[in-house]
């Protein structure tokens, strides 16, 4: 898995996806539709037509690195578009969202009242 900094970007690619695609040419999305430069260490999430599957890719300064996730059962859950095509995340949500799990709007823990 991939070690991510409590400061790491993270940015999924809102809507539809071609997953035909490599890292190369989800590099050149990042460039042309959301207008980032996808050398710089964050990380671009995307997912197809099919919510099981996503990819992630990031550069590590020696290369561009890929990874595939599929879930076996469930789908991840994925915001529509917006008028930028991105949304950011924190290192957190994306390891909730690596884990299928609801990552937009988490159960929030109750504070206790009293100490006894």
């Amino acid at each position: 898995m991939i070690a991510l900094s409590a400061s790491a970007r993270v940015y999924l690619a809102c809507g539809v996806t071609d997953m035909r695609k490599g890292a190369v040419g989800l590099a050149m999305l990042v460039q042309q539709s959301l207008s980032e430069d996808p050398f710089d260490g964050s990380v671009y999430a995307f997912r197809g037509r099919r919510s099981g599957l996503i990819k992630l890719i990031w550069h590590d300064g020696l290369g561009l690195c890929m990874l595939t996730k599929r879930l076996e059962q469930g789908q991840f859950h994925w915001p529509s578009a917006t008028t930028t095509g991105r949304i950011s995340l924190s290192p957190a949500q994306l390891v909730a969202l690596l884990d299928g799990c609801e990552w937009r709007a988490p159960v929030p823990r109750r504070r206790p009242l009293l100490a006894g």
